[in-house]
């Protein structure tokens, strides 16, 4: 076997420490956002790769078919796609409104402001 023959794992690889990366690496919540989803689109391909068999066909008993393709894993990435919409837009909705509280989407920006509020109470 070949490297090129596992195509689709060294892509979910590349993916997953891409996604990872920039969630960790970057500041501004809306980038962390799209890291996330980059992530996301990784797990999906990891366990669609193994559910797709080379000539299988649907799982409908018949004469003259041996091999059939499982279509559990693509039932579950259509529900985990459904999942992650919802998710990312609840991040963007969140995101949004720390824009409005804070002036500012930018995670380090975000913390100064608490630091102050925080000193400005004690201090009070």
């Amino acid at each position: 076997m070949s490297a090129f023959s596992h195509f689709s794992y060294w892509v979910t690889i590349f993916l997953m420490i891409g996604g990872l990366y920039i969630v960790i690496a970057r500041g501004n919540l809306v980038k962390k956002l799209v890291g996330l989803a980059i992530f996301q689109t990784s797990v999906y391909l990891l366990y669609i790769a193994p559910g797709k068999l080379i000539g299988g066909t649907a799982p409908i008993v018949a004469d003259g078919f041996q091999v059939y393709s499982n279509p559990l894993p693509h039932v579950l990435i259509l529900t985990a796609i459904v999942v992650g919409v919802a998710t990312l837009a609840l991040g963007l909705g969140l995101a949004v409104r720390i824009r409005e509280a804070y002036g500012t989407i930018e995670e380090d920006e975000i913390a100064d402001q608490d630091r102050a509020t925080e000193r400005e109470e004690r201090g009070a």
